[in-house]
């Protein structure tokens, strides 16, 4: 088995999309990331609009944006109530695309050492599984979904 020579994580990717269940994971993957010395990548996947109206589409891709920059802000402040050397060397990634293939792909590129997720309350994810389930599938990186 090769290995890279780390005793630990050196890049955690955290999904986020403001909600509780997401914000917790955003909090669990910080405070893993403060204590193993790693660098943390906040990503939110804004979903594609799927209207063939232009104006509908681009009113979801407004309200993408607006709520990508809402949670960015809440990082930068949550960051800034952190006590002296709790800090963490972060990063905010926003795209638009499907979740599970956008965190896939985010976490490939960073080369994550280990994925962060909330866990699902959607019903229908009962039927087609949860973007948690599918990571721990994929079999790529651990997966921590937090309640």
């Amino acid at each position: 088995m090769y290995e890279l020579g780390t005793d630990g994580p050196l890049t955690i990717v955290a999904g986020i999309d403001g909600s509780d269940s997401s914000l917790r994971a955003g909090a669990y993957a910080s405070g893993l990331a403060r204590r193993q010395r790693a660098k943390l990548v906040l990503v939110y996947i804004q979903p594609m609009p799927v209207s063939l109206s232009p104006m509908a589409a681009a009113g979801v891709v407004t309200t993408g944006n607006e709520i990508a920059e809402h949670l960015k802000q809440q990082i930068e402040e949550a960051i800034e109530r952190l006590p002296e050397g709790h800090h963490v060397d972060w990063e905010f990634v926003t795209e638009q695309g499907d979740a599970f293939r956008g965190l896939v792909e985010i976490a490939d590129r960073v080369r994550a050492d280990a994925v962060v997720i909330g866990a699902s309350k959607r019903a229908g994810h009962r039927l087609i599984g949860s973007i948690g389930i599918r990571l721990v599938k994929s079999g790529r990186w651990p997966v921590t979904v937090v309640p």
